[in-house]
C-alpha cells in the first residue's frame, strides 16, 4: 500500500520538477536564431537588450535584466512572450511563439538558464525555416559521393546515368527510350555548335553502324570553333554584355567585341573555370598579365553608365551595386546586392559583407570622369590601347563606409576589403599592397578567393549551368540563386558529384560536356510510353524520365534560318555588324533613321552572336524570341509562346527574305523539276526527304501559290520561283524547323 501511496504522490507532483533537462544547443540556440537575434544581435540591439551570449543575456537591456535563473515567472523575458509582445507583429500581424517553443523557453529558465560560459550565438550560424545559415547546403564543401549501383546493365554507361536511373528507381519511373539518330544528330548539332546539321551530316551518322558513332559526332563538335561561339552568349547574358552605355545617349562602349571574341576563345580552348574567373576580375593585376587578360576585366565595364547622373556621388553607389551584384551572381549564385542596405534577409550575408566585396572596386573607375571614357580608365592607365578594360587608379583607395540603410549621407565604420563571412577565416582578410605596386590588389585577391577550392558554391554553380544549357533546366532551376529561396536540386548527389569531378578536371569544362553528351540521360527521346501516366507523377521532368523538347532561342533561329537558304557567312570575330531594323521600330527615336545605320547585307550574314547589342535599340526580331536582358545579369532567358513570335515568322522582311533565299538555292540544286525541289527544300530545311502526304501537299501549294502570282505579276520574278518561296516560307515556320526534341 505504501508503495502504491508513494507511485500516486509522484503522479500528482507539478510535471515541471519532472520535466526532461533541455538541451541547450538542440532546443534553445534554433529558438533564440530563429525567433529572437535577428532584433537583438550585438549590431542591431533592439531596446538595448543583445542575445548572443551569456554575459549579455544576464545583463539585460533597457527594461532592466531579462532574466531570473529558476522564475520564469519574473523573467521579462519570458512575460513578454507570453503577453504576445514578443516577437513583435511583422506588418500588423502577430507572431506568437509556438507553444513547443514557449515551453521549451519556460522550462530552460527553471532549470537554470544554463548558458556555455564560451558560446556566443551567430543569427547565420544555422538554418532555420525562415533563413539559410552558413550550413546551408549550397555553402557546404564538397564532397564526393559514391557512384549509384543501378540493375540496369544498358543504362550505366556512365556516372551521370547510374544517378538519374537510382532517382527514377525510387520514384517508381523507368527512363524513355533512346531518341532515334536523325533526332539525336539534330539535338546535339544544335547544343554545342548551335548550327542545324547539313543532310550530308544526318545521313552519314545514320549509317554509321560503328559503336563509336556518336562519340565520334560529340568529339569533332566539342572541338569545333563554334562550340565557343555558341557557349560563349550564355556567359554574355550572365554578365549583362551589351556594346552601349544605356540612358538617354546611350553612347557605344568602344572595343566590347573584343571581350566578346575573349570569352570565345576562352571557351574554346577550354580555359580552366578558376583562370577564367581571375582574368575577369583581376586580369589587370595577374603576375603575367597580358593585352588578352586586360581584355577580359571588361567583364567590370559592361553595365550601364549615366554621364550626367542627377546625384554623381549617389551614382557612385549605384554603379558599385552593379559590380557587386554582377559578381556575386555571375560566380557565386547568391544575392549579395540584398545586404547593400541591411542584412540580408534569407542568406547568411550580413551588410558588412556587401561593402567587404565592394570595396574591392573602389579604388577603380566607378566615380565620374571624362564623358569621353565612359566612367572607364584611359588607355594610359590600363597601358594597352584600343581596349575596353578596368584597373585600378593606384594602389590607394579612398576608405568606404559601410553606409546605414544604404545612405551615403549616414556612414557608419570603414570597411576593409575581405571575402564574405560564409568561408574559412583564413580567406577573410587581404593583403595591403607593396610599396611598387600599381594597383590595390584586391580584387586580385577576391578572385582567388572566389575561384579557390575552398570556396563550395562556385563549382556547384558553375556546373548547374552547365547541366541547364543541354537539358533545358538545371538541376537546381534556379541558377542566379543558391541561397534560402534557390529550386533545391532534383539530383543534390549528381550535382555533388559533377561539382566534384570538375575540380578534378582541372576546373575544365570539356570533360563534363563529353560526359553529359554521351550520357544515356541525354540521348532519351522526348517521348515516352508511358507519357500520360507519368505527366501526372512529374510534369515538369524534374527526376529526367525523358528528355525535354525545346524551341530554338532567338540566336539559335536567326542563324539555322541564314544557314539552310545557304546566306550564312561563319567568319568569327571581329567588330559587330548592325542589323536591318524596320522604320516601325526606329519611329520612337529622336533622330529616327539617323539614329541606326544598318551593316551592308554581306555583314549581317555572319552568326547573331556578332551582331551589335545596342541597349536602347535591340533588334525587333531577336527580342521577340526572348533575347536576354542586357541591363541585369541573366542566367537563365524566359521561354515564351506568344502571338507575336508567329507574326514574325510569317510576315518579318527577315524571315522572308530567308525563304527567298531557299528557293533560289533550291532551283540552284533541282532546276526546274517540281517534284526535285519540294525534295530538296525538305533536305535543306529539314535534313529529310517529304514523305507521301507531305508530297501531296506541296504539289497542291505550288500549283495554287503559281496560279495566284500569275494573276498577279511582280516585277524581277517569275509566279514559279514566288511559288517555290512560299513553300519554303511554309517550311521554315513549321515546329520541325522552330522546335528540337
Amino acid at each position: 500500500m505504501a508503495r502504491f501511496s508513494c507511485f500516486l504522490v509522484l503522479c500528482f507532483c507539478p510535471v515541471t520538477m519532472w520535466s526532461a533537462e533541455v538541451d541547450f544547443e538542440r532546443e534553445v540556440v534554433p529558438l533564440f536564431i530563429r525567433r529572437c537575434l535577428e532584433c537583438h544581435d550585438e549590431a542591431n540591439a533592439s531596446g538595448g537588450f543583445v542575445l548572443s551570449s551569456a554575459e549579455h543575456i544576464l545583463k539585460g537591456g533597457e527594461s532592466g535584466a531579462a532574466i531570473h535563473a529558476g522564475k520564469p515567472t519574473e523573467s521579462l523575458l519570458l512575460t513578454r512572450v507570453l503577453a504576445g509582445e514578443m516577437p513583435p507583429p511583422r506588418q500588423g500581424i502577430a507572431r506568437p511563439l509556438p507553444a513547443d517553443e514557449v515551453d521549451v523557453l519556460k522550462r530552460w529558465i527553471e532549470q537554470g538558464a544554463k548558458w556555455p560560459a564560451d558560446r556566443k550565438l551567430d543569427l547565420y550560424e544555422m538554418t532555420t525555416d525562415v533563413r539559410a545559415g552558413r550550413n546551408w547546403w549550397s555553402l557546404q564543401p564538397v564532397k564526393r559521393p559514391p557512384v549509384p549501383t543501378v540493375a540496369r546493365a544498358d543504362w550505366q554507361t556512365n556516372p551521370i546515368d547510374a544517378f538519374v536511373l537510382a532517382k527514377l528507381n525510387e520514384q517508381g519511373l523507368t527512363p524513355a527510350p533512346e531518341a532515334d539518330r536523325r533526332t539525336l544528330i539534330r539535338r546535339v548539332y544544335e547544343d554545342v555548335i548551335g548550327l542545324p546539321p547539313t543532310r550530308e551530316e544526318i545521313d552519314a551518322f545514320v549509317a554509321d553502324e560503328s559503336p563509336q558513332a556518336w562519340e565520334t559526332v560529340v568529339n569533332r563538335l566539342l572541338a569545333s570553333r563554334h562550340f565557343g561561339e555558341r557557349w560563349a552568349r550564355y556567359w554574355l547574358d550572365v554578365v549583362r554584355f551589351a556594346e552601349t552605355s544605356g540612358y538617354e545617349r546611350d553612347q557605344t562602349k568602344p572595343f566590347a567585341w573584343k571581350y566578346r571574341d575573349w570569352v570565345v576563345n576562352a571557351i574554346n580552348d577550354d580555359m580552366p573555370h578558376d583562370r577564367f574567373i581571375v582574368e575577369q576580375l583581376a586580369g589587370d593585376e595577374i603576375p603575367e598579365r597580358s593585352v588578352n587578360s586586360v581584355i577580359a576585366t571588361g567583364f567590370l565595364r559592361f553595365g550601364t553608365w549615366n554621364d550626367e547622373p542627377n546625384d554623381p556621388a549617389d551614382y557612385q553607389y549605384d554603379r558599385l551595386e552593379d559590380l557587386v551584384h554582377t559578381t556575386s551572381t555571375a560566380f557565386l549564385g547568391l544575392t549579395v546586392k540584398c545586404a547593400r542596405c541591411h542584412d540580408h534577409k534569407f542568406d547568411p550575408i550580413p551588410q558588412i559583407d556587401y561593402y567587404r566585396m565592394g570595396s574591392a572596386f573602389w579604388a577603380g573607375p566607378i566615380g565620374a570622369r571624362d564623358r569621353a571614357l565612359l566612367g572607364g580608365p584611359s588607355a594610359d592607365e590600363l597601358g594597352v590601347p584600343d581596349v575596353l578594360g578596368w584597373t585600378d587608379l593606384g594602389k590607394n583607395s579612398a576608405p568606404l563606409h559601410l553606409l546605414k540603410k544604404g545612405d551615403r549621407h549616414r556612414p557608419q565604420q570603414v570597411i576593409e576589403p575581405a571575402a564574405l563571412t560564409i568561408v574559412p577565416e583564413k580567406f577573410r582578410t587581404f593583403a595591403t599592397p607593396p610599396e611598387s605596386a600599381k594597383t590595390t590588389g584586391r580584387r586580385l585577391q577576391l578572385a582567388e578567393w572566389i575561384a579557390s577550392r575552398d570556396n563550395p558554391v562556385v563549382s556547384r554553380v558553375a556546373v548547374n549551368r552547365l547541366w541547364q544549357h543541354h537539358f533545358g533546366a538545371g538541376l537546381s532551376r534556379s541558377p542566379d540563386n543558391f541561397g534560402f529561396h534557390a529550386d533545391p536540386p532534383s539530383h543534390p548527389e549528381l550535382l555533388e558529384w559533377l561539382a566534384d569531378e570538375f575540380m578534378k578536371n582541372g576546373w575544365r569544362s570539356k570533360p563534363l560536356h563529353w560526359l553529359v553528351l554521351t550520357s544515356r540521360t541525354y540521348r532519351q527521346s522526348s517521348l515516352h510510353p508511358l507519357q500520360e501516366t507519368y505527366n501526372v507523377k512529374d510534369s515538369a521532368n524534374r527526376v529526367l524520365w525523358h528528355a525535354n523538347r525545346r524551341r530554338l532561342d532567338a540566336e539559335g533561329l536567326r542563324d539555322a534560318l541564314l544557314a539552310v537558304s545557304g546566306e550564312l557567312d561563319l567568319r568569327a570575330g571581329g567588330p559587330s555588324f548592325l542589323p536591318s531594323i524596320t522604320p516601325e521600330a526606329l519611329e520612337g527615336l529622336s533622330r529616327k533613321a539617323a539614329a541606326w545605320q544598318a551593316s551592308p547585307w554581306e555583314e549581317q550574314r555572319r552568326r547573331s552572336l556578332y551582331m551589335f547589342s545596342q541597349r536602347s535599340l535591340l533588334s525587333p526580331f531577336m527580342t521577340v524570341f526572348d533575347f536576354g536582358d542586357t541591363n541585369l545579369p541573366c542566367g537563365q532567358r524566359d521561354v515564351t509562346i506568344v502571338a507575336p513570335q508567329a507574326l514574325a515568322l510569317l510576315n518579318d522582311e527577315f524571315a522572308h527574305g530567308r525563304s527567298a533565299a531557299l528557293a533560289d538555292r533550291v532551283v540552284k540544286t533541282a532546276g526546274d523539276d517540281r517534284d526535285r525541289q519540294i525534295q530538296t527544300a525538305w533536305s535543306f530545311a529539314y535534313g529529310r526527304d517529304p514523305d507521301a502526304a507531305e508530297m501531296t501537299a506541296a504539289r497542291q501549294h505550288l500549283k495554287h501559290q503559281r496560279e495566284r502570282f500569275a494573276a498577279a505579276p511582280s516585277a524581277g520574278s517569275t509566279p514559279e520561283l514566288l511559288a517555290l518561296a512560299s513553300l519554303c516560307h511554309v517550311l521554315l515556320n513549321a515546329n520541325e524547323f522552330l522546335y528540337v526534341d
